[in-house]
Formats: C-alpha cells, sequence, structure tokens
C-alpha cells in the first residue's frame, strides 16, 4: 500500500454496528456509476459526469486500489470512503513533507440522513490509527457544505486553515492521531473530502474521473 505506507492491501473487511467496509467487487458498479452521475451527490465537487460517458469509462471492478473502502449496507453498496495521500502541490498541508493521509467520502442520497457517513468514516480512521499510529489525518470540504463541516466536527477534526481553490473557499482540517470523536449514528451524509481531490476531494470541488478509482 504504497500510497498510505507499509500496510498490506486489501485489509480484512471492517465491521461496524451497521455497514461493512470492505475491497470494491465487480458487483459495485452500478452503485459507482449512480455516484458520479448524480447531481445531489456532485453539489460543491463540480457537477455530476453524463451516464453514457460513466457507462464507458468506468471499469468492471471500480475502485480497487488501495485506500479505497466500499461502505455496505444489507448486501448493497450505499457510498465509498477513501484515505489518500494529499498531492503537495495543493494548498492545505500540516506536515513538512506534506503528503498527509487525506479522507474523503461519497454516499448515495438514498443512505442520505442515517449517520452511515459517520459511522463508516468513524471506523476507516479508527482502521488507520490501527496500522498506522499517531499520524494525522487532513480533510477538506468547501465552506458552504454545512453537512460535510457537521461531519467534520463529528469525527474530531479541528480547523486548520481556510483557502480558495475550485473557484470556492475551502475549509480544511486536521485530525491528530490520538483522536477519537464520534459519538454515534447522526444525521450527516452524502459527500466530504473524499476522493482526494478536495472531500479529502470529494467536498471541494473535482472529483476523480472514473480512471481514478480503478
Amino acid at each position: 500500500m504504497a500510497e498510505l505506507g507499509a500496510v498490506a492491501w486489501p485489509p480484512a473487511s471492517v465491521r461496524t454496528e451497521r455497514l461493512v467496509l470492505r475491497a470494491s467487487e465487480a458487483r459495485d458498479r452500478s452503485a459507482f456509476i449512480e455516484l458520479f452521475a448524480s447531481p445531489a451527490v456532485h453539489t460543491y465537487l463540480g457537477g455530476p459526469r453524463p451516464r453514457d460517458e460513466l457507462e464507458q469509462a468506468v471499469p468492471d471492478v471500480p475502485g480497487r486500489r488501495p485506500g479505497l473502502f466500499v461502505a455496505e449496507r444489507g448486501g448493497a453498496m450505499v457510498g465509498v470512503v477513501t484515505l489518500d495521500r494529499r498531492d503537495a502541490e495543493r494548498p492545505g498541508h500540516v506536515r513538512p513533507d506534506a503528503a498527509e493521509a487525506e479522507l474523503g467520502y461519497l454516499f448515495l442520497p438514498e443512505a442520505w440522513g442515517f449517520g452511515y457517513a459517520a459511522e463508516a468514516c468513524a471506523a476507516v480512521l479508527d482502521w488507520f490509527a490501527g496500522v498506522l499510529p499517531g499520524e494525522p489525518v487532513v480533510l477538506c470540504t468547501q465552506i458552504a457544505n454545512e453537512r460535510a463541516l457537521r461531519l467534520a466536527a463529528k469525527l474530531g477534526f479541528a480547523e486548520a486553515g481556510r483557502f480558495e481553490e475550485f473557484g470556492a473557499e475551502q475549509w480544511f482540517g486536521v485530525r491528530d492521531g490520538s483522536a477519537g470523536g464520534y459519538g454515534g449514528a447522526g444525521g450527516a451524509g452524502g459527500a466530504g473530502s473524499v476522493w482526494g481531490v478536495s472531500s479529502s476531494g470529494v467536498t471541494g470541488g473535482r472529483t476523480r474521473s472514473p480512471g481514478g478509482i480503478a
């Protein structure tokens, strides 16, 4: 797992009270297309992609890469949580060498409002703290994305700065390696700093191309 460190990938599935967090599979392809094509999911991410374009571009097993967890509920994918190294060229860093681990997430609209994003992100953060203890995690989202800001606070992220990127004001937060800020199921969902592009890409202003989740 070169992106995040010397960690074997894929890991064993992570189970929470209501979800299973696992590596992606071929059966998730249609849900990935729904995520990229949804106007609601991409309100703060530069807009959705055309569905016909996605049908052609999304690989048979999308998201099969280190750091991407599929969130499964009742046997079906409801969203994804990602951890990526933040690009050194982008604004927002807390380490001298940059390349911080950055949290991101995308959830289907029908899964919003049940606290799944909070539950899934908290579990992934706990997993990361176990494999790379003491390492901080960052998150970036648009100031206008109030749901993502509430979730960031619930997860224990503290504001570390603000800046302009992708034509919008961004909120940049950090969670130190010992933090544990999740207090149970809540209402936040949708999109957050997740694809390593700005809600840790998702919430910022641009999402990765389908090829970026191959």
